[in-house]
C-alpha cells in the first residue's frame, strides 16, 4: 500500500506500508477498504469506539487489524491494549491483549490518524514537534514500547508528568517512586540499587528473597577478603565474618542468615568440606546459602586432583553440576535443598521462614506502581461534591478524612503498595513498624486507617493482586501436594493468614489446591488455559499441541497452567536455569530448553533439552554441541514479550531476515551450519540484532550465484588471461557487487537462454593499466567497489559489472531479454554478434544504450529504453 493508491486520502499514518488511522476518520476511506473494515468488524464481533479506535490496513487488502489504545485522546503517547488481526479470506481472527503486559505498544504522532478539522489536532501537533525538537525520534527503533521509550526521554533529560514532557530538573517525583529509605521497608531494594556488581552471587539471592535486611544478623562463613561483609556493613546490616587464613581470629557467631559462598569447591578434602558444610549450618537460626562453582560455569581448567582440579597455581577446584551439589547438600544435612539459582542453594532451620519462601517463590512478582499508568502522575485523592457557596448561613464541613490523606499521602501510598504485595489488606504486624507508628499518631485507629486506604486508591488494583495471591497459593498448595512432602506442623502467620483470609481455612485451601493438581490431567482445560495466556502474549501456541514462552512469564500464566509447570520443574530442578518452557498440550509433558546467551542473541544456540513426562515421573535430557548438533531459536519474539530486552531489535532483525528470503525458518528451520552458510554465500552476516553485508571476502572458487564462481567473473577477460595477473578485488564490498550482478542479472539470463561466454568481468587497477585507452573504468562499473589511493570509489556508480555473449543468440534479443525481465541497471548493445555489456547497481538507471558507430565510425551511446517508457 502507497499514499498513491488513496487519490486525494490525506489521513492516516503509513509505518512500514501499512495505513493507520482512527475510527472518526472511517468515513473518508474508500468504499472498497470501507467494507473490508466492515467485514473485519463483524468477524471479530467487535463494535467501533466501543471495543478499538485504530484500524492498521495492510497492503494485501485481505487482513487488517482492530486495534483499541487506551486513553486515546488524553495520552500523548496511548498504549495498546487489545488488537484483533482479521483475515478476511481466511475468516479468522487472533485477539490479543495487553491489558496486563508491563511494556506494550505505544502510538506516536496520534494526530496523523485523526481529520484535519479534529478539535485537538493543534494539542497533538505540538506535542509532536516538542518530541521532534528534542530528537525523541531519531532512534526508531528505541521508541515502539512504553518502557524504552520513557527511558529515551529520560537519556534527553525529561520525563512525563500530567502528559507533558518536563526537564528532569524541575520535575517533582510523584508520591508513588520508589523509596530507598529504610523506612521504605526493604533493603534488598536499597542494597541492590546501590551496587549489586559488588555482592558475590549467592548474597545477591539472598538479597533479592529479602532474606536479609536491617533486621537481619548475617554471617560470611568463609568470608575471603571480606568484600560481602564490608558492604552489608556499610549500608546497616549486622553482619560479620569468619575465615581460616583472613580472618582466623574472629569469632564464629550464630546468626539468622549464614553463607557458605564457594567455599566447599576449594576444600581438597572431602572430611574438611563435609565439615565445613556442618559447621556452617550449625551456625544457621533462619537461613544457610551454599554456592559452588558448577561444571557448566566454567571449563575444566589444570591437572586432575583427587575429585577436583589443581590450577598453575596450585588452588584446588571442584566442579559439581547442579545434581551433585544438591545431593552433597541433602546427604550431608540430611535437609531439603532449595534450588534458588544455578550453583546457589538455600537450606532453611526456621520451617516457618522456608514456607514464606516458598510461597512467594511460586508467587508474582508484583509491580510497585499500577499497571494501566502510561506516564507518571500525581496520585489524585477522591474529593466530596463541590457544594455551592450561598450568600449565608454557615460555611460547608470541611472533610476531615480528605485532609488526613493529603497531609500523609506518602504513607498511604507506601501501605497501599503493601497491600498489593499481600493481596489484601494489611495487618498491624505486617507493615514496618515506623511507618505504622506515623499513621497511627496522626489516625485514631488501624481499622480507620486501613479504611481510608482502601477508599482513597483504585480497587481495581487490589482485586488483581488478590486474584494473584490466590493463584500464588493455590500452585504452592498443588505442588507441595504433588512432592508428597509433610505437611508443616504449624503455618507461618503470614501463610495462616492468607489461608484464612483468601480460602477460609487450611481444609478449604488445600482442597482447591488438590482440585487444581486433578485438572492437570484435563486436556481441555489445559487447552483452554494455553488459549488464554495466548491471547494476552504469553507465549506462541500451536494449536492442539503446545504453547511455548520465556520463563519470566511463567508466572503470569492461569494458575493451571503454573501449576502443570511447577510439579514439572519439580522433577527436574529449579527452573531459572532454562531460557523457554513448552507445554505440551496433549501428552502430559512439560521441555524445558536452555540456550546460549538467550537475551543477547538474535539466534540464540540451544545448549540442553529436558523433556519431562509427567504420567511417567520420569525425564530425558539432551545435550547439544556433545551429544546432538546444535540448533538455532528462530523467530525468539513469538516466545518473549514487549517487555523483553531488545525485543523492538528483535522484532526488526527477523523481519529483515524473512525479508531476505533465504532460508524456510518453518518447524524447526535449518541447522545452524546450513543458515550460515546460506547467509554467507549471499554476502549477508549477523552483527548483534542486525543484518549487514559481509565484511570477509570468499574464497576465489566460491559460488557466485547458481550458476558462476567469483573465478568466473575475476579472471574472463583477454588481457588478464593473457598477462596472468591476480587482478583480485580489495574491498569486501566489490565481491557483494559481484554477487548481486550473479543473482539478480547473470543467473535469469542462464536459465533462459543457457550457458554464457564472460568476455570481460571485474577490472582491478593493475588490470585498468593494461587496457588504458579502451575502456572507461570512471563509469563503466566493472571496477565494481574498489578505492583510489585518496579513498574515493574508482567508479562513483558503484555496482559490477561484466560483458557477455550468448553463442547462436541474437544479442539485441538477448539485450531487450535483460532490460525487461531482469533488475539490470544499465544494457549496452553492440551489434547482434557482439557481447553486451550489463551492470548492477542498488540504485539502478535501468536504461538500455546502443553503442551505434557515427559517421566516422567511432560508436557512440544513444538511450533505446528506460525504465519509465
Amino acid at each position: 500500500m502507497s499514499k498513491e493508491q488513496f487519490s486525494g486520502f490525506d489521513v492516516g499514518k503509513f509505518v512500514g506500508g501499512f495505513l493507520y488511522l482512527h475510527t472518526t476518520a472511517l468515513p473518508r476511506l474508500p468504499e472498497a477498504w470501507r467494507q473490508a473494515t466492515a467485514q473485519a468488524v463483524e468477524l471479530a464481533r467487535v463494535c467501533p469506539d466501543q471495543d478499538f479506535n485504530v484500524v492498521k490496513l495492510n497492503p494485501r487488502g485481505d487482513e487488517l487489524s482492530l486495534l483499541d489504545y487506551r486513553d486515546f485522546f488524553d495520552d500523548p503517547f496511548p498504549a495498546l491494549g487489545r488488537s484483533w488481526r482479521v483475515s478476511l479470506e481466511r475468516g479468522s481472527v487472533v485477539y490479543r491483549n495487553y491489558e496486563e503486559s508491563r511494556n506494550p505498544p505505544i502510538l506516536h504522532r496520534k494526530e496523523l490518524l485523526l481529520p484535519a478539522s479534529h478539535m485537538r489536532i493543534e494539542e497533538y501537533r505540538t506535542m509532536t514537534q516538542t518530541a521532534e525538537a528534542l530528537g525523541l525520534f531519531a532512534e526508531t527503533n528505541r521508541i515502539g514500547f512504553r518502557e524504552q521509550w520513557h527511558a529515551l526521554i529520560q537519556e534527553r533529560g525529561y520525563v512525563l508528568i500530567d502528559g507533558q514532557l518536563r526537564p528532569l530538573a524541575n520535575a517533582i517525583a510523584p508520591p508513588d517512586t520508589p523509596s530507598v529509605s529504610i523506612e521504605a521497608g526493604g533493603v534488598r531494594r536499597h542494597l541492590t540499587a546501590l551496587s549489586r556488581s559488588n555482592y558475590s552471587a549467592p548474597v545477591q539471592a539472598l538479597l533479592r528473597h529479602g532474606l536479609i535486611d536491617f533486621d537481619t544478623n548475617f554471617f560470611d562463613y568463609g568470608c575471603g577478603k571480606g568484600d560481602d561483609v564490608r558492604n552489608l556493613a556499610a549500608n546497616g546490616v549486622a553482619a560479620a565474618g569468619w575465615d581460616p587464613y583472613y580472618a582466623s581470629d574472629a569469632p564464629k557467631s550464630p546468626a539468622r542468615t549464614v553463607n557458605l559462598g564457594f567455599v566447599i569447591n576449594v576444600i581438597e578434602d572431602i572430611e574438611e568440606r563435609v565439615a565445613a558444610l556442618r559447621g556452617a549450618y550449625a551456625l544457621t537460626q533462619g537461613v544457610l546459602s551454599v554456592a559452588a562453582m558448577l561444571t557448566s560455569q566454567c571449563p575444566v581448567d589444570g591437572r586432575p586432583y583427587r575429585d577436583g582440579y589443581l590450577s598453575s597455581r596450585d588452588t584446588f577446584q571442584k566442579y559439581y553440576s547442579q545434581a551433585q551439589l544438591r545431593d552433597f547438600i541433602e546427604h550431608t544435612l540430611d535437609e531439603n535443598a532449595i534450588a534458588v539459582v544455578p550453583g546457589v542453594f538455600f537450606v532453611f532451620r526456621d520451617k516457618e521462614l522456608e514456607q514464606r519462601f516458598l510461597t512467594a517463590r511460586y508467587g508474582r512478582q508484583r509491580q510497585a506502581t499500577a499497571q494501566g499508568w502510561t506516564y507518571a502522575r500525581q496520585v489524585q485523592p477522591s474529593r466530596p461534591a463541590r457544594i455551592p457557596r450561598e450568600p449565608k448561613g454557615p460555611r460547608p464541613t470541611v472533610d476531615r478524612t480528605t485532609l488526613l490523606f493529603e497531609a500523609h499521602q506518602e504513607d498511604f501510598g507506601r501501605l497501599w503498595q503493601r497491600f498489593l504485595e499481600l493481596g489484601r489488606p494489611a495487618d498491624k504486624h505486617e507493615v514496618d513498624e515506623a511507618l505504622r507508628a506515623r499513621l497511627e499518631q496522626s489516625i485514631s485507629s488501624w481499622a480507620k486507617t486501613k479504611r481510608i486506604t482502601l477508599d482513597r486508591f483504585p480497587t481495581s488494583e487490589l482485586d488483581a493482586s488478590r486474584v494473584a495471591r490466590i493463584s500464588d497459593l493455590l500452585v504452592f498448595g498443588a505442588q507441595q501436594q504433588f512432592e508428597q512432602r509433610a505437611a508443616y506442623r504449624e503455618l507461618e502467620p503470614g501463610l495462616r493468614a492468607d489461608v484464612r483470609y483468601f480460602f477460609g481455612d487450611y481444609t478449604i485451601w488445600q482442597a482447591h489446591a488438590r482440585a487444581m493438581l486433578f485438572d492437570v490431567g484435563n486436556r481441555a482445560r489445559i487447552e483452554a488455559a494455553s488459549q488464554e495466556a495466548a491471547a494476552k502474549g504469553y507465549g506462541w501456541l500451536t494449536q492442539g499441541h503446545s504453547l511455548q514462552l520465556h520463563i519470566s512469564l511463567l508466572e503470569r500464566l492461569p494458575t493451571l497452567l503454573r501449576v502443570y509447570v511447577a510439579c514439572a520443574t519439580l522433577l527436574c530442578g529449579d527452573v531459572s536455569e532454562f531460557d523457554l518452557v513448552k507445554i505440551h498440550i496433549r501428552s502430559g509433558k512439560v521441555t524445558l530448553l536452555k540456550f546460549e546467551d538467550f537475551a543477547a542473541q538474535p539466534l540464540p544456540r540451544l545448549q540442553q533439552r529436558v523433556k519431562v513426562n509427567l504420567r511417567d515421573q520420569d525425564l530425558d535430557v539432551f545435550n547439544y554441541s556433545v551429544d546432538y548438533p546444535p540448533t538455532l531459536l528462530y523467530h525468539k519474539s513469538r516466545f518473549i514479550n514487549e517487555e523483553f530486552p531488545h525485543f523492538a531489535e528483535q522484532l526488526a532483525f527477523e523481519d529483515a531476515l524473512d525479508q531476505l528470503g533465504l532460508h524456510d525458518l518453518s518447524g524447526y528451520g535449518p541447522s545452524e551450519a546450513e543458515f550460515h552458510l546460506t547467509l554467507t554465500r549471499a554476502r549477508w552476516e549477523v552483527d548483534g540484532f542486525a543484518l549487514r553485508r559481509c565484511t570477509r571476502a570468499p574464497a576465489i572458487d566460491d559460488r557466485c550465484g547458481t550458476h558462476l564462481t567469483y573465478r568466473d567473473l575475476i579472471e574472463c577477460g583477454e588481457t588478464q588471461a593473457r598477462l596472468d595477473l591476480a587482478n583480485r578485488p580489495r574491498e569486501a564490498d566489490t565481491y557483494t557487487a559481484l554477487y548481486e550482478l550473479a543473482t539478480r542479472v547473470l543467473d535469469p539470463v542462464i536459465d533462459y537462454f543457457g550457458m554464457v561466454k564472460l568476455t570481460y568481468g571485474f577490472c582491478s587497477q593493475e588490470l585498468a593499466k593494461e587496457i588504458s585507452g579502451r575502456i572507461a573504468v570512471e563509469l563503466d562499473q566493472h571496477a565494481g567497489h574498489e578505492r583510489k589511493r585518496n579513498g574515493k570509489p574508482v567508479c562513483e556508480r558503484l555496482g559490477a559489472a561484466c560483458d557477455f555473449l550468448v553463442e547462436d543468440e541474437d544479442m539485441e534479443e538477448v539485450a531487450n531479454w535483460v532490460f525487461e525481465n531482469t533488475l539490470v541497471d544499465r544494457v549496452y548493445f553492440y551489434g547482434k554478434d557482439r557481447p553486451i555489456h550489463v551492470s548492477y547497481s542498488q540504485t539502478p538507471a535501468r536504461q538500455l544504450v546502443a553503442m551505434l558507430p557515427n559517421l566516422s565510425g567511432r560508436r557512440v551511446p544513444r538511450v533505446l529504453r528506460k525504465s519509465h517508457d
